[in-house]
């Protein structure tokens, strides 16, 4: 996984910043902001992966078919795949469960005016392969640094294609200390005794201030 991870990393960076920059030639009300954050790219948030797999061919009818999930998405609000790396919440004061209500934790309780429900959706989303040990790659573009990571993991038996996402349906994995400000962060996690079709949701209290990212990455335990 960590050789993938390194050969991956520029092409992404790379494309991010392409696009970016294309965004901003077209004069995108919303690419500024799109510059300012950063997200799970690996395995992928579900609104980066739709960005990923989409954000140059996101008018392809073919999407319906290949990708439903991300063309439900796409209908929603294109803003969620632009702003992949805005989906955060300000001022929660640690009370996640509070300010994230079952069934709204990929949208992070329906923040920024609900701008990423359609990531609450239930459905057959793209998963990333993983094992029962993998890591979580944080690219944040403004290095904002981050207090602590909670990584949790759905427990086996849930089924993210026909159940929504609650907090019982989630065990912690991993919690760290802080990282200094950086671009790119993994941690590694471990989530034995798993199969199938998984949802990673990862908490990022980032450290310029009380803001907090509430993430989720589609995975299949191979």
């Amino acid at each position: 996984m960590h050789v993938l991870r390194q050969t991956h990393t520029p092409r992404w960076t790379l494309r991010a910043l392409a696009l970016l920059s294309a965004a901003m030639m077209f004069l995108i009300p919303w690419a500024d902001n799109a510059a300012a954050h950063g997200s799970i790219v690996d395995p992928a948030s579900r609104n980066y992966g739709c960005w990923d797999r989409w954000g140059d061919d996101h008018l392809n009818p073919a999407m319906a078919q290949e990708d439903p999930m991300c063309w439900q998405a796409w209908q929603d609000n294109p803003n969620a795949m632009w702003n992949w790396n805005g989906l955060y919440r300000n001022n929660v004061g640690g009370n996640h469960q509070g300010q994230v209500p079952n069934g709204q934790l990929c949208s992070g309780g329906q923040t920024e005016g609900g701008r990423y429900n359609s990531l609450d959706a239930v459905g057959p989303w793209k998963t990333t392969d993983v094992g029962a040990n993998f890591s979580v790659h944080l690219y944040d573009q403004a290095s904002h640094g981050a207090d602590y990571f909670q990584i949790y993991v759905t427990r086996q038996g849930f089924d993210p294609a026909s159940e929504p996402l609650g907090w019982d349906d989630l065990q912690l994995v991993e919690e760290t200390g802080s990282y200094a400000p950086s671009q790119n962060i993994s941690v590694d996690v471990s989530a034995p005794g798993r199969s199938g079709h998984h949802v990673v949701f990862t908490i990022w209290q980032a450290s310029h201030m009380d803001q907090v990212y509430y993430l989720c990455s589609d995975v299949n335990f191979n």
